[in-house]
């Protein structure tokens, strides 16, 4: 992980400069070919400071099934290595008892994770991310020279590590346009969830992402609006 830290720090100058301010995108999701959710997110950065936040909506079957809608926040710092987020929830409408928090101490190096009146204390690796944070810090990582990312996330449940193997890049065709984009995958095991993501070059934004899980379902979440202010 230091290795990796040090390599940022490197290729700091150029990726950082051409990070936007302001981001709104908007995915669609779809599984066996249906569309079940429409997935709106904002980040904004003020100064060394940026908000993030996230609503999906169900349509369709799961709406029927599942009408809550689905908010995720994200707020923290932004350094010279990108994002540092110092506190995430998620929340489930109607469902207070799925709520979950995130409390990062970054000068102790530990990570809280709060739900309902529990409270989980565990230590903090350098470039730990959140769940939504995690795909807007893509934007300060240079992946040109780079095979592989490595870092930690929190879902507000627990915290995992994650390995990106980075591949080729490839033409790619959204409902917002096409793009170049760089392709991600963890490289997932038989009985084990399998993600690949999409990230269109010049911004390094998630355009597509598939979600494989261990039983076989599978989501798709594609690009279908996107509004960068710099």
């Amino acid at each position: 992980m230091k290795l990796f830290v040090s390599f940022w720090l490197f290729f700091y100058a150029p990726a950082f400069a051409a990070v936007p301010d302001h981001v709104q995108a908007t995915y669609e999701i779809f599984s066996r070919g249906m569309k079940i959710g429409l997935l709106e997110e904002n980040y904004s950065r003020n100064r060394d400071h940026y908000t993030l936040t996230s609503t999906t909506t169900p349509l369709g079957l799961l709406a029927a099934f599942k009408p809550e809608k689905l908010f995720l926040t994200s707020s923290g710092l932004v350094d010279k290595l990108g994002l540092r987020p110092q506190r995430f929830e998620s929340k489930r409408e109607g469902k207070p008892e799925k709520e979950l928090k995130a409390e990062f101490n970054w000068s102790e190096t530990k990570l809280t994770l709060i739900h309902l009146e529990e409270r989980t204390k565990l230590d903090l690796p350098d470039g730990t991310q959140d769940r939504l944070s995690a795909m807007y810090q893509f934007m300060f990582v240079p992946l040109e020279r780079q095979s592989a990312l490595d870092f930690a996330m929190t879902n507000g449940n627990k915290l995992d590590n994650y390995h990106y193997a980075i591949g080729a890049h490839q033409k790619l065709d959204t409902p917002a346009g096409q793009f170049d984009s760089v392709y991600l995958d963890n490289q997932g095991k038989p009985g084990e969830n399998h993600t690949e993501i999409w990230l269109c070059s010049e911004q390094q934004l998630p355009c597509k992402m598939i979600i494989t899980e261990a039983n076989g379902d599978q989501y798709t979440q594609i690009l279908s609006g996107l509004i960068i202010t710099p």
